[in-house]
């Protein structure tokens, strides 16, 4: 029995141990910061007060805008050629997160939704019309945004209900729902969104099971959301092109 009790004993330490890194490190499992392949050397700089963010940007002098947000190993400086392509009408942002892409300072939820209202904000003297996108992580960010701001479209691309729901699935045996810092809790803020919004979700996707982007579609107020499916896995290559032409159809 002593040595039942002894093994139990270091069973629940090494749990409790496994608990704790979980705990202290989830924020290097939940982002990647990268590097900006292409620099931006005419940056819109957002001066936060503990955090310098860079936004890649193709101004132009017109009421139409797009915003983006990528994923959370994504390096967004390589798409503004193509976005910049493929939506000549619009200016276009695309946010470096914090530590990302040069932008200063450490990601985390409560950061980067700052970063964003702050940003769409300034945005909006500018333009009045600004559509907002959101890929996987960034899809956490732009549902906050547009819960709290009005926007001329949203667009989630591979979204998700919630990180908790996510890491439950992903580390079934451990309360990730009481060690989480970050929880993204898109079905939560979801009702409040009142902008047409195109959700696209990943045929093949082997990160964010298809269930969890329903649950966020289901979450939004009947009549304001469109779900579409395209073939490829989480990580597939979408041409700007190809949103494009999905907004385009998509708009009454």
């Amino acid at each position: 029995m002593r040595m039942l009790l002894t093994v139990a004993g270091y069973v629940l330490a090494g749990y409790c141990l496994l608990c704790l890194l979980l705990y202290l490190l989830q924020r290097q499992l939940i982002y990647y910061p990268v590097a900006a392949q292409l620099p931006p050397t005419e940056p819109l700089v957002l001066q936060q007060a503990d955090a310098t963010v860079l936004v890649s940007q193709q101004p132009r002098e017109t009421n139409q805008a797009l915003l983006y947000f990528g994923g959370n190993a994504e390096d967004v400086s390589v798409s503004l050629p193509e976005f910049a392509a493929a939506f000549p009408n619009h200016a276009v942002y695309l946010m470096h997160f914090r530590g990302y892409g040069g932008s200063s300072g450490k990601p985390s939820e409560q950061a980067l939704v700052a970063d964003a209202l702050a940003l769409l904000d300034q945005l909006q003297n500018k333009h009045s019309d600004i559509t907002v996108i959101g890929r996987s992580l960034g899809s956490g960010v732009a549902v906050q945004l547009a819960a709290q701001r009005e926007v001329a479209q949203l667009v989630l691309i591979t979204p998700f209900d919630s990180l908790s729901a996510l890491a439950q699935r992903q580390f079934p045996l451990f309360p990730v729902k009481w060690l989480l810092k970050d929880t993204y809790n898109s079905v939560a803020y979801a009702p409040a969104i009142s902008s047409p919004t195109l959700i696209l979700v990943a045929a093949q996707d082997e990160i964010i099971g298809r269930a969890h982007s329903e649950a966020l579609y289901q979450a939004i107020t009947p009549g304001f959301a469109t779900l579409q499916s395209y073939s490829g896995s989480h990580n597939s290559y979408l041409a700007a092109s190809q949103l494009a032409t999905w907004l385009d159809s998509a708009t009454p």
